[in-house]
């Protein structure tokens, strides 16, 4: 509780009941607020914490050496071999796609709508790319495996109908409204005295956006990329209906793969006793996810602080 002023001895009674009311309402607010804060630190650790944990376990029955060099990954077999690489080479083989997709995708978008779009069509165009962003991502799995996937077998022949090109693709179209939406925040908070004095000296709309609107928003617009990356290397649905889930060693975007969260979705079904190798491998598999995922968010805080311009 907050002590009371002196002064507020002189002050009526019904102020002073008014002011100490206030100052329990505000100390609750923010008791309330620290809590929700604390939830989701407590949750993170606690999931780190189960990772270590049962990662610890596995470790106990493999190398980490045979785990994060060996070729081949096949731990519900008869003879059971645990190298990662498959797994790891089929998550950023469709990243990878997802982002040459999303990124010139969605920065485009982003400068269309931050310098050229109207008000009325930015107010419009806007909604729709953030209802993009709440579609379930299942209903896009499906999209990839039913429409995405023939279409590109007519252009590409012999395309098996699981593979990495396709889902990577529309991981790419998913991600696009998040990366444009970002982006577009990142330059619309760029101040509109930079962009009337780059009127003043002559450049036009376009040159105005790509030399002084996108360079003073480039911490915003890269932390919305790698963001998106993280995003791309987390997606579960889109591959574990597209892709195979068939741990491949190759970076060939025309074949059938695997991916780090696609097979932890395959294991997780139940068939495996609690306990069990396999059933712990899904474990170590998801530490590689969050030390992966933890790598990009690092480089977006680092980019956000090395090239943030303040207003």
């Amino acid at each position: 509780m907050t002590a009371e002023p002196s002064h507020c001895a002189s002050l009526p009674e019904g102020h002073v009941t008014h002011t100490r009311a206030r100052n329990v309402k505000e100390r609750l607010i923010e008791t309330a607020l620290f809590l929700a804060a604390f939830s989701a630190v407590a949750t993170t650790v606690a999931i780190v914490a189960i990772l270590l944990y049962e990662g610890w376990s596995f470790f106990q029955h493999v190398s980490l050496v045979e785990f994060l060099t060996h070729t081949q990954w096949t731990p519900l077999f008869e003879k059971a071999e645990y190298g990662v690489l498959p797994l790891i080479a089929g998550t950023f083989t469709i990243s990878a796609i997802a982002v040459l997709v999303a990124i010139p995708l969605g920065l485009t978008v982003a400068i269309y709508l931050s310098e050229f779009a109207s008000h009325r069509v930015r107010e419009t165009v806007k909604p729709f790319l953030e209802l993009l962003e709440g579609v379930p991502t299942i209903v896009y799995g499906y999209f990839a495996l039913l429409f995405v996937t023939p279409l590109l077998q007519k252009l590409i022949p012999g395309l098996p109908g699981f593979n990495m090109l396709s889902p990577g693709i529309v991981i790419g179209i998913m991600i696009t409204p998040y990366v444009a939406s970002v982006s577009e925040d990142a330059m619309r908070a760029v101040p509109m005295a930079m962009r009337e004095a780059s009127y003043a000296m002559g450049a036009t709309r376009f040159q105005t956006a790509m030399k002084v609107v996108l360079p003073a928003a480039i911490s915003g617009v890269v932390a919305a990329f790698i963001l998106g990356i993280s995003r791309a290397v987390g997606e579960t649905m889109v591959v574990a209906i597209a892709a195979g889930q068939q741990p491949n060693f190759t970076f060939d975007p025309r074949e059938p793969a695997a991916t780090i969260t696609a097979y932890i979705v395959q294991v997780a079904m139940g068939d495996l006793p609690h306990g069990s190798i396999g059933y712990q491998s899904i474990f170590a598999v998801g530490l590689v996810l969050v030390v992966i995922t933890l790598f990009f968010n690092v480089i977006g805080q680092y980019v956000r602080r090395r090239w943030r311009e303040a207003y």
